[in-house]
C-alpha cells in the first residue's frame, strides 16, 4: 500500500468506525460484532502508526485515552450550569405547575419530560463542529477540565455531523449526563473484586471517578455513555423555539438523547409520565432517580427566568427511595484476600424494599468518615433496585459515640499495621502475608472454579485445614496426606480420596489459572491470561521488567508495578519454589501447532459462529499451523462467514478470496 492508498484507507476506516460508534452508543443498535469493530480499529491504529503524517486528534483511534499531568485546569462556564429545584411528591409537582401558570397567565403551556439520570453532569463546547473543551459542572460557575476523559466516551462526537441544510454553528455548548449502564457497572465491580481492588459504591461514584482520572486510558475501558439534555452557549444563527426542537437538532449533529423523553400537553400527562417511570425504573438499563420537567417553549422559559440558584421553568421530581430507619448495632471490619479492609454496618433488622436488612456495606473508610457513622447511631438505609443495601445518612447520633468509627491502625485479624494504598485508591490494606484471614480467603480463591478448580476445597475445609496447622499457604495443599484429612471432622475415606484426586488434577492447570489463583494484586482473569500467553513460563514472567509488562495490551503502570513487586517478594520466591517442588505446572500450554497442514494459511472470521466462540475457532486454526488475521486482503486464504457477516464478506467476494461457511470450516478442521 502506497501513501496515497493509505490516506484513502485511513479516511474510510475513520468514517466507518464513527458510523459504528454512532449505531452502538447513540442508537443502541450495533450493526457489526465487537470483534469486527476491534479488527477495523486495529487496522486503523496500525496505519496511523505506519503513516504518522495522517494522524488526527479527532480520529476514532484517539478515544483510547492518554495520561495527563496532575492538576486539572478550571473551566468557567459561559452560562452558569444551574441546579434544579427538587420536588418529592406529586403535590409538589402540582404546586410548581401553579407557579408556572401564575408566571405565564393565560398562555398555552406545553411541557417536556426526561428521565433524571443518576450520573455526572458535564458541559461540551464545540467550535465549528469540533470538540474543544469538556468540563464537569463543579459549583455551577466553574468546573474541572476533563476533556481528555470525555473524548473517550463513544457517544460524545469528536466532530459534529453536518446538517443537510445550513452550516455547523460556530459555537455550541451542550450539557448532558455522563453515566454507566447497570450491566457495565456490575462488570466493572466484578473485575475490581477479582483483582483485589476496592469496589465502587454505586454507578454514579464509578462514573465520577472515571471522568476525573488523570489516565483516560482507564476511562476509555469503562464504557461510559452520555445523554444530552440542555445547552449553554449557542450560535445566534441557530433559531430554536422549544426543548423538543433542541433535542431534534442535537440528534442530527450526532449526539445521544433520552429516548424516553416526550412532550406533554398538560400537567396531568406529566404526572402520568412520572408515575409510569416510578414503577418501571428497575427496567431501565441505567440508574435514574427521577424525572426532569421543563416548560417546552424557550420563549416561555426566558419569561419565567431564574432564581439565584435554579430556573423557574424546570423542576426535578425525585422518585421515593426504598428506605427505612434502623440502629447500627456495630461496625465490623472484614479483611479480603488481598488484605483490603472493608467496614460493614451490623444493623438491627428492618424491612426495606420487600426484604429484611440486617447489614449494609460501608464500602471504605472514606465513606465512614463522610457519613460520620458509628455504633449506636440511628441511620437511614436504602435499597435501590437489587443493589446491596447502603446507609444514606445518620439520622441521630447515638449516646455512646459522637464521632465516626475510627480507621483501624492495625488489622483486626492479625494485629499487624495497616497501610493506605498509594495508587490513588481509597483502600486501607493489611500487608501481612501470614494474616490468617488473607491466607483463608487466598486459599479459597486459589481453589475456586475460575482458578485451580479444586473441587471440595471450600471455606469449611480451608478453615479446618488452617485451624489444625495443616496448611499455611497455597503450596501446602499439594503436600497433604490421606491420614491428615482423615484426622479431621469433615472427612471420611471417600471424601478424602476425592479431594486428593482434585488436588493432583489441579497440578496440570495452565499458568494463567495459576496466576489468577495466586491473587496477585490488580491481576484479574483477563490480565492473568494476557501475562501467561505472552511470557509462557513463570520463570520468564517473574524476571520481567515493569516496562515490558506495561507495553502489553490492557496492562498499565498499576498492574505492571504490582506484578514486579509481587514476584520480587521473598515470600513469593519461596512459594513458587514450593509449587515447583510439588509438581505444579508453571507454564502456559504449548502453543506449538499439532500439525502444519494449514501452515502459512491466513484466516479471517466474520459474523456470529454457532458451534464455538471466535477465540475457540482461532485456536483451532493455530493448532494446525494457520494464522488468524483481522482484515481481508489479497493475501487472505479463507474467510469464514457465520450468521450476519459484515463488510469483510463483501470484500472477500470482491477480491476472490475463498469463503467458507461455518460447517465447511468444521469439516476442514475435522479432516486435519
Amino acid at each position: 500500500m502506497n501513501k496515497s492508498q493509505a490516506k484513502k484507507r485511513i479516511a474510510a476506516l475513520r468514517s466507518v468506525l464513527e458510523q459504528h460508534n454512532y449505531h452502538y452508543y447513540v442508537e443502541d443498535a450495533p450493526r457489526i460484532a465487537d470483534t469486527e469493530f476491534d479488527a477495523l480499529m486495529h487496522e486503523l491504529i496500525g496505519l496511523e502508526e505506519e503513516y504518522p503524517d495522517f494522524r488526527d486528534a479527532n480520529s476514532p483511534s484517539q478515544r483510547v485515552g492518554t495520561k495527563i499531568a496532575a492538576g486539572a485546569a478550571e473551566v468557567r462556564h459561559g452560562v452558569p450550569m444551574y441546579s434544579l429545584d427538587n420536588s418529592y411528591s406529586i403535590s409538589d409537582v402540582r404546586e410548581w405547575g401553579q407557579r408556572v401558570r401564575k408566571g405565564l397567565g393565560d398562555e398555552d403551556i406545553e411541557y417536556f419530560v426526561e428521565l433524571k439520570i443518576d450520573g455526572v453532569s458535564a458541559s461540551l463546547l464545540y467550535e465549528y463542529g469540533e470538540l474543544k473543551v469538556g468540563a464537569t459542572r463543579g459549583d455551577g460557575v466553574a468546573g474541572e477540565d476533563v476533556t481528555h476523559s470525555l473524548r473517550t466516551v463513544r457517544s460524545v462526537p469528536l466532530t459534529l455531523k453536518k446538517p443537510k441544510a445550513g452550516q455547523l454553528p460556530s459555537v455550541l455548548e451542550v450539557r448532558g449526563e455522563v453515566y454507566m449502564d447497570k450491566r457495565d457497572f456490575l462488570h466493572l465491580n466484578r473485575e475490581r473484586k477479582q483483582a483485589g481492588e476496592s469496589v465502587f459504591a454505586n454507578a454514579r461514584n464509578a462514573t465520577s471517578g472515571s471522568v476525573k482520572l488523570l489516565d483516560s486510558r482507564i476511562t476509555a475501558k469503562r464504557r461510559l455513555k452520555c445523554l444530552i439534555h440542555s445547552f449553554g452557549r449557542i450560535d445566534d444563527a441557530i433559531l430554536l423555539n422549544s426543548q423538543a426542537e433542541f433535542l431534534d437538532l442535537v440528534k442530527a449533529y450526532g449526539f445521544a438523547v433520552d429516548p424516553r423523553s416526550q412532550t406533554c400537553r398538560s400537567l396531568e400527562e406529566v404526572i402520568a409520565y412520572c408515575e409510569k417511570y416510578q414503577q418501571a425504573r428497575a427496567d431501565i438499563p441505567y440508574e435514574v432517580d427521577g424525572v426532569v420537567i421543563k416548560v417546552n417553549s424557550l420563549g416561555q422559559q426566558r419569561r419565567l427566568g431564574y432564581t439565584a440558584k435554579s430556573p423557574r421553568w424546570a423542576v426535578a421530581y425525585k422518585f421515593p427511595a426504598q428506605q427505612a430507619t434502623t440502629i447500627v448495632d456495630a461496625i465490623t471490619v472484614q479483611v479480603g484476600r488481598t488484605g483490603v479492609l472493608t467496614p460493614v454496618a451490623e444493623l438491627q433488622p428492618v424491612a426495606c424494599g420487600g426484604v429484611t436488612i440486617s447489614r449494609a456495606t460501608l464500602h471504605n473508610f472514606e465513606e465512614v468518615q463522610r457519613l460520620e457513622v458509628n455504633a449506636g447511631d440511628a441511620v437511614l438505609v436504602e435499597r435501590a433496585g437489587d443493589v446491596i443495601p447502603k446507609i444514606v445518612k445518620v439520622v441521630e447520633k447515638g449516646a455512646g459515640a459522637k464521632h465516626a468509627f475510627p480507621i483501624p491502625k492495625k488489622c483486626p485479624e492479625c494485629d499487624q499495621p495497616v497501610i493506605r494504598d498509594q495508587d490513588g485508591e481509597v483502600a486501607y490494606r493489611c500487608i501481612n502475608p501470614a494474616c490468617p484471614k488473607i491466607v483463608e480467603r487466598g486459599l479459597t480463591h486459589f481453589a475456586s472454579r475460575g482458578a485451580m478448580n479444586i473441587e471440595g476445597l471450600g471455606v469449611a475445609v480451608v478453615t479446618q485445614l488452617l485451624g489444625n496447622g495443616l496448611v499455611k499457604d497455597v503450596a501446602d495443599i499439594y503436600f497433604l496426606k490421606r491420614e491428615d484429612l482423615l484426622a479431621l471432622d469433615l472427612f471420611a475415606e471417600k471424601k478424602a480420596d476425592n479431594l486428593l484426586q482434585a488436588v493432583a488434577k489441579s497440578k496440570e492447570q495452565s499458568l494463567s489459572r495459576l496466576l489468577f489463583g495466586l491473587g496477585v494484586p490488580h491481576v484479574g482473569q483477563k490480565a492473568a491470561t494476557v501475562l501467561a500467553r505472552h511470557f509462557q513460563t513463570l520463570d520468564r514472567l517473574k524476571t520481567a521488567s515493569a516496562e515490558e509488562i506495561k507495553d502489553l495490551d490492557d496492562m498499565g503502570e498499576v498492574i505492571a508495578d504490582s506484578v514486579t513487586q509481587y514476584f520480587r517478594a521473598k515470600t513469593t520466591v519461596a512459594l513458587i519454589k514450593k509449587l515447583g517442588k510439588a509438581g505444579v505446572n508453571l507454564s502456559e500450554p504449548d502453543a506449538t501447532p499439532v500439525s502444519q497442514q494449514l501452515k502459512a494459511k491466513k484466516f479471517v472470521f466474520t459474523g456470529e459462529l454457532k458451534s464455538f466462540s471466535r477465540s475457540e475457532a482461532a485456536e483451532m486454526v493455530r493448532r494446525f499451523g494457520g494464522e488468524v488475521v483481522s482484515s481481508v486482503s489479497r493475501k487472505t486464504d479463507y474467510v469464514v462467514a457465520g450468521d450476519s457477516p459484515g463488510s469483510k464478506l463483501k470484500k472477500a467476494e470482491e477480491l476472490g478470496v475463498t469463503v467458507l461457511t461455518e460447517k465447511a470450516f468444521q469439516e476442514m478442521i475435522n479432516e486435519k
